[in-house]
């Protein structure tokens, strides 16, 4: 083809179908398109440019479309940025395959572990823990009746150890929590089950209610930290598939702890006789072999656990792969031993490296971090300088330290922004369930307690101005009032006073001999030329009465312990029950949580349980109250297998127990509140409480629906 232009370029074909083009007579640049122009002069500048600065000139390739040398500069520098750019991508992206492809590979590795001898034997191990905490529950209300008599505890002393344990169960639920993911499942709970059996031990044998307070604290700090630590730990040796059922399998042993609990309380506190006396300042009653018993489940749960192996996930989580491969293949080869295949060998070679704690700490710091994240950071980094600098001279000092560091630094990393409306949604259902669950278990017994004195107070006998004159009474006063009365030379020996008032009554040369008394008061009375041997009528007993020559010789010391009034069978039976009541629920949220979904199993369990909450309108009998808190138990204990479930499955493993203790914590601190709330209104009146419970169960299971469902989600 002919060119318009006469530039000799001559076009051709290629066998591929491109066209090339060549130049007859190429020019000094190699550029064809000029080589025909002649050669132009300097002074055959064009008119445009003439008289133009020498800086101003233009580029004289650009005539040609050739770029400037500063514009090829230019580019090779953001080709260069680029190319880094997309290397530091590929990186990241590569590191995050590789950090998602370890709960992939992990979960693989359970499956081809199978579920076995392994896990049902970790299963009862773990469940004599859990059973453990159920039975420290129970504890303090089965013995306060009892050790309130014998350590003469006032009733707004009472209060302080009830209040005192669940504080202190709270702290180590925080506590122990934290520790678990930094120092490991196993051995945090050894020492949980090891700080719980010394102090409880030695609880048996305190004698000062100071003491005795400061004992129960230290025991509850210990077991507070068990449930997080054993559904982390359980957990993270199950398979997607069957995480859920045997979880909720794995509540039961906390029902199985009220039951052992309320029968073996039945079987020994009421028998005064099984106990025994050192001297006459140590005395050791049943109430006390009673705590010794309950130390059982977990003596048994730490011998069992010395014999089990680490959390492979944990090991996995710290670098520490040998000891994980070590592990995992011993429970492949115990599963498939007991299952009559022991030929089949453990396959695994290789385990990804998943990110760690100070990786993400370090991301943190990034463009990638919130403001508050960046200002955790620093001032987390401060005080890991500041620690190290203050107690490099103490190795104990320094261990706690960096270890309370690294606990606070979990804390803080759960509030990034994929965890954070999730915790919050979770924090929202354990705190309301929690409130009604605890509140209504506190106003059960305290509302037939009352039903009970009411009882006891319509059949009071009341004696009006009666004059009782050189009579011995030698039987026991039970359940009077004696108004305006005059006694003249009257004698009262071994005889037991229980629930009497005397009011604006004379005593005049009367003898008291060996008194036992219960709930017995002189008010307004005036007591002359009177002798008290051997009573333990004391000085407080007496309110606004006016002494005339009274004596007090011998007065007993310490409390009177009446086992058959103060133990009554009741509590022990409505405790037993309540316990009982929660069986059919396990059974059925553990068949379902794998089928049906845990946020199903959580919304509509308190959901039910809230309409459950006005049959109690209708408790006007103790039997009614009993029955209603029976199907109450039985309908909520669904929703705490779904939140214990979908609790451990939420978050990652490096943060799963730090997770599960602050909603552990909580849980404790809404039963302290809703404890002295439901509390208060005993006898005044059952709407507020009631409608308290609904109000908090119908939130929990309207926000317990907006959770995420976790059925098929791989542990991450």
């Amino acid at each position: 083809m002919d060119d318009p232009y006469h530039n000799n370029v001559n076009q051709q074909m290629t066998e591929g179908g491109e066209y090339t083009y060549t130049q007859d007579g190429g020019g000094q640049d190699g550029y064809p398109y000029q080589t025909d122009y002649p050669q132009q002069d300097e002074d055959a500048a064009s008119d445009a440019t003439e008289g133009a600065d020498e800086d101003d000139q233009m580029y004289e390739g650009e005539y040609q479309g050739i770029p400037h040398p500063d514009e090829i500069k230019e580019a090779r520098r953001a080709a260069r940025l680029e190319a880094k750019r997309k290397a530091r991508l590929a990186a990241q992206q590569q590191e995050e395959e590789e950090e998602e492809s370890l709960p992939e590979q992990y979960e693989t590795i359970m499956e081809d572990c199978g579920h076995g001898r392994f896990q049902w034997t970790l299963f009862f191990v773990l469940g004599l823990a859990l059973m453990a905490d159920g039975v420290d529950g129970f504890v303090v209300g089965f013995v306060m009746p009892s050790a309130e008599k014998d350590m003469c505890i006032s009733n707004a002393d009472k209060g302080l150890l009830g209040l005192l344990v669940y504080v202190s169960m709270m702290v180590g639920a925080l506590v122990w929590g934290g520790l678990c993911d930094k120092m490991g499942r196993r051995k945090c709970l050894i020492y949980v089950l090891t700080i719980d059996l010394v102090f409880s031990f030695l609880s048996c044998f305190a004698q000062g209610y100071g003491f005795f307070l400061f004992l129960r604290f230290c025991s509850g700090f210990g077991i507070g930290g068990s449930i997080p630590i054993v559904y982390t730990y359980f957990t993270e040796f199950l398979q997607m598939d069957k995480r859920g059922e045997h979880l909720s399998w794995l509540c039961m042993f906390w029902m199985l702890g009220g039951l052992y609990a309320s029968f073996t309380a039945w079987g020994i506190i009421p028998h005064y006789g099984w106990g025994f006396a050192i001297g006459t300042q140590f005395q050791i009653h049943s109430w006390r072999l009673f705590m010794f018993v309950c130390l059982f489940p977990a003596l048994a749960a730490l011998i069992g656990v010395v014999f089990m192996p680490e959390s492979p996930r944990f090991l996995l989580e710290n670098a520490r792969h040998d000891e994980a491969w070590m592990i995992l293949r011993q429970v492949h080869d115990t599963n498939w031993k007991a299952k009559g295949e022991p030929e089949r060998v453990f396959t695994v070679t290789n385990i990804k490296t998943p990110q760690t704690q100070e990786d993400e700490f370090i991301e943190i710091q990034s463009e990638t971090g919130t403001a508050f994240q960046r200002w955790t950071v620093r001032k987390m980094t401060m005080l890991q300088q500041r620690c190290l600098y203050e107690n490099h001279d103490s190795v104990p000092r320094l261990m706690f330290c960096v270890s309370f560091l690294k606990v606070m630094a979990n804390v803080m990393s759960l509030s990034a922004p994929e965890l954070r409306l999730q915790g919050l949604f979770l924090v929202i259902v354990w705190f309301c369930m929690a409130f009604s669950y605890h509140g209504l278990g506190v106003w059960f017994p305290d509302m037939i307690k009352y039903m009970q004195y009411e009882e006891y107070e319509s059949k009071v006998r009341v004696f009006h101005r009666e004059r009782v004159e050189r009579f011995h009474f030698n039987f026991s006063l039970v359940n009077q009032v004696h108004r305006e009365g005059e006694y003249i030379h009257d004698k009262f020996a071994n005889i037991e006073i229980k629930s009497v008032k005397f009011e604006d009554s004379l005593f005049e040369n009367c003898y008291f001999e060996d008194i036992k008394s219960t709930n017995t008061f002189f008010e307004n009375c005036t007591i002359k030329n009177t002798v008290f041997y051997n009573t333990d009528l004391w000085q407080e007993k007496f309110k606004n009465c006016r002494m005339e020559n009274t004596t007090f010789l011998h007065p007993k010391k310490g409390c009177h312990l009446n086992f058959q009034e103060e133990n009554d069978i009741v509590i022990y039976l409505v405790s037993f029950l309540g316990s009982l009541a929660v069986l059919p629920g396990n059974i059925i949220s553990a068949l379902f949580m794998d089928k049906i979904g845990r946020i199903r199993i959580i919304g509509g369990s308190m959901l039910g349980s809230s309409a459950c909450t006005f049959l109690l309108l209708l408790s006007f009998s103790q039997g009614a109250v009993i029955c209603w808190q029976c199907l109450f138990y039985a309908v909520s204990v669904a929703a705490w297998n779904g939140l214990e479930v979908i609790s451990v499955e939420l978050y990652p493993s490096s943060k799963r127990g730090t997770a599960f203790g602050i909603l552990n914590g909580i849980c404790k601190f809404a039963a302290i509140i809703a404890s002295f709330i439901f509390a208060a209104f005993i006898g005044i009146t059952k709407i507020i409480p009631i409608f308290l419970a609904f109000v908090a169960l119908v939130c929990g299971g309207l926000v317990a629906l907006k959770l995420p469902e976790t059925r098929e989600k791989i542990l991450s």
